[in-house]
């Protein structure tokens, strides 16, 4: 059983609780003298608390999805599967596997339920290389659409977290699945990876003097692979960037920053600046003018607003980036155009994305064009 199956779950629940009834059942018994019945007392209170630590971790793990398998927890490697051809013939993008979505009918044949690769996207001009998952609809592997292109959207996650978390805790490949065959939007191809794409640094998504070109690889690198690999335009309208947290604010920035490449971004609990901490290390290395563009209720205030739409998120209660996404709101002016989705209460985590991001999927598909 996986490290994320409920079942697992399940089993840890049971026993913990079936360890506090023997310890209650034993404890009389353990309470004599003698050095046995220290042992005893020790044995089941150590098994006790350790079937109880496992099961909270199990439940935090499902939740926030840390690690997606038991080699992943013990650091082993991991086959990283074979190699396919692709029928774009990019030397950019590398296909190393493919997988079924989770909880779709039909799963298991493409042309039904859709399809997620595990690639790794080569920066050409960045000098990056992530690994990413691609979803593609059922449509694209339909003959009606076998000449089709198809609109796409870049999802990232928060810092530090994992591209499973968009698949499995996030449900993006699913939720668009629903909502595409429920006639709620156009199908659309999700290119989703994590923020982190030069590990273990946050690098905020910006090109640091001497250091990663975080922004170069999202900006450009990534979205000249896809669209040499699969059948996706090349136009700003063709293209949208989303996310939560750290994800949201690279989404926004991108955007704002490159509207001849982009053409709508959603941030989901997003804060408006770049973070600077341990994890960040020294961004812009005394650049005032680098650390101002990186503001993003700045630029609105000082740069020029490109055509782009924007989607922000946040919630009355529970949320700390309330301040600053009515303040986002208020700057942004003609021809940029900003929606919002603001909850009476939710905090910074799965469940309140999980309430946005199915409505966000719809504005970002009729924000965007397949042709």
């Amino acid at each position: 059983m996986g490290l994320t199956s409920n079942s697992v779950l399940a089993v840890a629940v049971v026993a913990a609780v079936a360890l506090f009834g023997v310890t209650i059942w034993l404890w009389p018994r353990l309470a004599r003298g003698g050095w046995r019945s220290v042992l005893g007392r020790v044995g089941v209170l150590l098994a006790t608390q350790l079937a109880l630590f496992a099961s909270v971790g199990l439940f935090v793990n499902n939740t926030f999805q840390f690690y997606g398998s038991w080699a992943d927890l013990f650091g082993q490697e991991q086959d990283m599967g074979v190699v396919l051809d692709h029928s774009g013939g990019s030397k950019d993008v590398k296909v190393l596997g493919t997988q079924a979505i989770d909880g779709v009918p039909g799963g298991g044949r493409p042309a039904i339920g859709g399809q997620i690769q595990k690639v790794v996207i080569a920066g050409r001009k960045s000098g990056i290389d992530s690994p990413a998952y691609v979803y593609l609809p059922p449509e694209y592997f339909q003959p009606g659409y076998a000449k089709t292109t198809f609109p796409a959207a870049v999802v990232l996650t928060g810092y530090p977290g994992t591209a499973e978390n968009l698949l499995k805790g996030l449900k993006y490949p699913k939720t668009a699945y629903q909502q595409a065959r429920a006639g709620k939007m156009q199908p659309m191809i999700l290119v989703m990876l994590r923020p982190t794409v030069a590990p273990p640094r946050d690098t905020e998504c910006v090109d640091i003097p001497g250091g990663p070109q975080t922004e170069t690889f999202f900006a450009e690198d990534l979205q000249k692979a896809i669209s040499g690999t699969y059948r996706v335009g090349t136009k700003a309208r063709n293209w949208g960037f989303m996310g939560n947290s750290t994800g949201g604010y690279c989404a926004l920035k991108i955007v704002m920053h490159h509207p001849d490449r982009f053409a709508a971004a959603a941030g989901f609990s997003a804060y408006y600046k770049a973070a600077d901490d341990v994890t960040t290390g020294d961004l812009f290395q005394g650049d005032q003018a680098a650390k101002n563009r990186a503001n993003l209720l700045w630029s609105l205030d000082h740069l020029p607003q490109g055509d782009a739409s924007f989607l922000v998120t946040t919630s009355k209660h529970g949320e700390g980036n309330l301040k600053s996404t009515m303040a986002f709101i208020k700057k942004v002016k003609n021809p940029a155009l900003v929606s919002s989705i603001v909850l009476d209460s939710g905090g910074h985590n799965f469940n309140t994305w999980n309430r946005e991001i199915p409505p966000g999927l719809v504005w970002m598909a009729g924000k965007l064009s397949a042709s």
